[in-house]
């Protein structure tokens, strides 16, 4: 049985840091031509490398939260052959990881905890014993 909570090599996360900067220039440089992507700016948090480095997984969202994420996300996902064939460009990697766009969530649970932290009822429950 094969341990799935395995945790990513240092050549895994090292590699998915470079792969991260690089899109985040090709994005920032780059005009696209998907018209969901015109004039969208794209925040890319994190990139998860397979362990044989052929796949990454990345994690994008609209800059802001401004915009329809799942239209967004479909729309990297269409341009993810030109961004590969960039990022070859860009990398001295021995090969390019085929990319995956999914959209990061990380962003809106924070702000979905912030707001729920800041109910009264839980509010109160937190406070110290004594304090009003």
């Amino acid at each position: 049985m094969k341990n799935r909570t395995k945790q990513p090599s240092q050549r895994q996360l090292q590699a998915g840091e470079l792969i991260r900067r690089a899109l985040v220039d090709i994005l920032a440089r780059e005009e696209l031509r998907d018209p969901d992507l015109k004039g969208v700016s794209i925040t890319i948090s994190e990139v998860q490398a397979s362990p044989d480095l052929q796949r990454a997984r990345v994690y994008a969202a609209p800059l802001g939260g401004v915009g329809d994420t799942d239209k967004i996300i479909a729309a990297l996902n269409r341009c993810s052959k030109f961004l590969r064939g960039r990022l070859g460009r860009e990398m001295t990697m021995r090969s390019t990881p085929s990319l995956r766009f999914e959209a990061d969530v990380t962003f809106q649970t924070a702000t979905d905890m912030q707001i729920l932290m800041s109910h009264p009822s839980i509010t109160r429950d937190l406070r110290k014993d004594g304090e009003e």
